[in-house]
């Protein structure tokens, strides 16, 4: 196998917003693996893995009281406004404090709530010293109904202090429903959402150097609008190592976010199975199957990342009307360990990935351990990805039954 060239082509068929390494390091990867310094390889990439798994992330929210802050923030988290820990909306604000809010599933997302500006007496410059603005990796300011000029001070502020910001006119729903039941005869949604993004802009050029991105959204729909374009931009602006916990953290609402999901996921499973054939270079059967014995776990990890888990599965089907068991004849993932012989793929992939570690070392049992490793893992994705494309759909996908994923393994099992 060569392994800087395939190292080098796998890396380049991802977009920039779902790339989990920079292309610094994967030059310097392919480099070490050119000159046969796999040690130097493995260890950028054990390293890389870790800064991965531990890198923190920090949003801050501003915006004037009824912009629709907090009901952003609860998006954004994917905390349904009734749920317990959801950020309060509907109310007053009083605080001068910001406030944190931790993401479910994933708490090295930290999302920071700060008062409006115009709810303080701080200036600009002042009011994001007293914010810590250098604690957060980029700001989101949000704006409603009509531009205020403290929204203008605030941007130019951030900029001023070269920290990235972006700016989310909410509430673009409720804008388009006023304006369809004001002017019925003459509505046109295209020419409304202009209007709305042209003004946001002709308020920000004024007081910037350059024309800022303007994203309209509905907090109450993600997949609507601008929200998607927004998740993207993020990702493709965020530090490589910073992209894969914020990816993660993104609902599985529509095809484009699951499938870069899926794409950042393939890239972790692909540096996973290098270290973990480096590991295999000599005979310890124990360690790996310590590792198989965590099949489970690490598929459950999946579930969870696109939605599928059960806590999530429970809703929906309480949502029709019908059992967790009555919904999962309809989804991929229940039939993966199962062949059509009633024999476990767990259990197969067990004794041969034992036996081969326990007759053979070096480059062979590398090579066949990273073979495994890789598809085994790619196979718990493209099975949860595609359930999750498939509950996009939920009344079609209850038209017909999946029969067993996997009919038969690859040839090269055998």
């Amino acid at each position: 196998m060569d392994w800087a060239s395939s190292f080098n082509a796998f890396f380049k068929d991802f977009k920039k917003e779902s790339k989990l390494l920079s292309e610094e390091t994967i030059t310097l990867i392919k480099s070490h693996i050119e000159k046969n310094k796999l040690q130097e390889a493995l260890s950028i990439i054990q390293n890389a893995l870790r800064d991965i798994e531990n890198a923190p992330l920090n949003i801050a929210v501003t915006g004037e009281t009824g912009a629709g802050k907090s009901t952003f923030i609860n998006a954004l988290r994917g905390v349904g406004q009734e749920e317990e820990g959801a950020a309060a909306t509907g109310v007053t604000e009083t605080t001068m404090e910001r406030k944190q809010y931790e993401h479910p599933k994933f708490p090295q997302v930290k999302i920071w709530d700060l008062p409006g500006i115009g709810s303080t007496n701080f200036l600009p410059q002042d009011y994001l010293k007293k914010m810590k603005f250098e604690e957060y990796d980029f700001f989101i300011i949000i704006a409603a109904t009509r531009f205020k000029e403290n929204d203008a001070k605030l941007a130019k502020a951030i900029n001023d202090m070269k920290m990235k910001f972006y700016f989310v006119r909410t509430k673009t729903d409720v804008d388009l429903y006023s304006e369809q039941r004001g002017k019925p005869k003459t509505f046109n949604k295209e020419n409304v959402l202009m209007k709305i993004r042209d003004d946001c802009s002709n308020n920000l050029k004024e007081v910037l150097s350059r024309e800022p991105q303007i994203f309209l959204v509905s907090n109450f729909d993600v997949s609507d609008f601008d929200f998607p374009k927004l998740e993207t931009t993020l990702l493709g602006e965020l530090p490589a190592h910073k992209r894969h916990l914020f990816m993660l953290s993104l609902h599985s609402v529509t095809q484009a976010t699951i499938n870069l999901k899926r794409d950042s996921l393939k890239q972790k499973v692909f540096l996973e199975a290098i270290k973990a054939g480096a590991l295999a270079t000599i005979p310890l059967g124990g360690i790996i199957k310590d590792e198989l014995e965590n099949l489970d776990e690490i598929f459950k990890l999946y579930r969870s990342y696109f939605g599928l888990d059960d806590a999530s599965l429970e809703k929906i089907a309480e949502d029709f009307n019908i059992s967790v068991n009555e919904f999962k004849v309809h989804l991929q993932f229940p039939h993966l360990f199962t062949e059509d012989n009633d024999v476990p793929l767990e259990e197969r992939l067990v004794k041969y990935i034992k036996h081969i570690s326990s007759i053979t070392g070096g480059p062979v049992a590398t090579c066949i351990y990273f073979r495994k490793t890789y598809y085994l893992q790619n196979l718990f994705l493209d099975t949860a990805a595609n359930d999750a494309i498939a509950l996009l759909n939920k009344e079609a996908l209850f038209e017909k039954k999946v029969g067993p994923y996997l009919s038969k393994p690859p040839d090269y099992w055998e």
